[in-house]
């Protein structure tokens, strides 16, 4: 699988971004606690340079506590780093944030100058929910469908902050195929931008081997499953999502999947964590060697 998705309005941001960089003292990077990696843009690391950052963990209520702490451990290795776990809408948590900002820039509040922070995060990962909560009124709009905010807002949330809300943005080209699915399974990619069997058998899979008593205790399966491909069956027959001949609609069985994993039906359930992903990055790694050793070989051959 190969996902390209980057509305145009997504290549206007990064643009902007790099633009208004000069001007900004923090970074604020709104992350999926379920999936902090493939999440995470890798347009920030290029940007940030010494800057602090923020890597604020929302729908903390969707993921596995014990890998939303793995994943804090990781980033706060950084210099400059700091993580804040948080469900949009609490007030509570969003109240933490001014405060964590006025800390890693000392000097700001030191003097009674502004703070300016850019505001980061991927297509329907909670950005504008955040925002409304910390102005305390409605300013960016907010939707359950990715890529809603499309130009960039400059917002005074009081506490002598003031926020450059951007995008949600995606990078052009999801390299690693499971952070694509991962990205999928949660809703950041359109649902017409990859099949939903795709998704949900990657996410079957996933689950069977880590964990399997979100989908057993969900569905009651009659035989234990030993594939993706098995549990989407299962689920399908269960369900009634038959189609002429009693054969199993996958489609329908694969969205009962994903509709019910993105709304904490199965279980407070992570899709990463940074032992997998460091697997992962090593495989690719080794995939783009082998691309490139190919690339050199056609090449060698063309010219001889």
């Amino acid at each position: 699988m190969h996902i390209q998705w980057y509305p145009g309005h997504m290549h206007k941001a990064s643009k902007d971004i790099r633009s208004i960089m000069p001007e900004v003292d923090l970074l604020i990077e709104v992350l999926d606690a379920r999936i902090p990696f493939s999440s995470q843009n890798p347009l920030l690391a290029s940007l940030r340079g010494d800057k602090p950052c923020i890597k604020l963990l929302n729908k903390y209520d969707l993921a596995d506590p014990d890998g939303v702490a793995q994943w804090q451990r990781y980033w706060e290795q950084g210099e400059g780093v700091k993580t804040l776990v948080m469900v949009a809408g609490q007030q509570d948590k969003a109240r933490q944030l001014p405060e964590l900002c006025h800390k890693l820039v000392p000097s700001k509040a030191a003097t009674g100058r502004l703070l300016h922070a850019l505001i980061m995060g991927i297509p329907n990962v909670g950005k504008s929910t955040l925002i409304n909560s910390l102005a305390g009124r409605c300013i960016a709009k907010t939707g359950n469908e990715p890529a809603i905010t499309k130009n960039r807002q400059r917002i005074d949330i009081g506490n002598g902050i003031i926020l450059f809300d951007t995008p949600g943005l995606l990078w052009p080209n999801l390299e690693n195929r499971n952070s694509g699915y991962r990205l999928a399974a949660s809703g950041a990619i359109k649902d017409t931008a990859i099949g939903h069997e795709e998704v949900a058998l990657f996410v079957a899979d996933f689950l069977l081997g880590h964990y399997p008593e979100a989908l057993s205790g969900r569905y009651a399966f009659e035989l234990s499953p030993k594939t993706g491909m098995d549990a989407l069956t299962q689920i399908g027959k269960q369900r009634g999502c038959l189609r002429a001949g009693g054969v199993v609609d996958l489609d329908k069985a694969a969205k009962i999947l994903l509709t019910e994993l993105r709304s904490g039906a199965l279980g407070r359930i992570s899709l990463e964590n940074p032992a997998l992903m460091e697997q992962e990055l090593a495989e690719l790694a080794v995939l783009r060697e082998q691309k490139a050793a190919n690339t050199l070989a056609r090449k060698r051959r063309w010219k001889g």
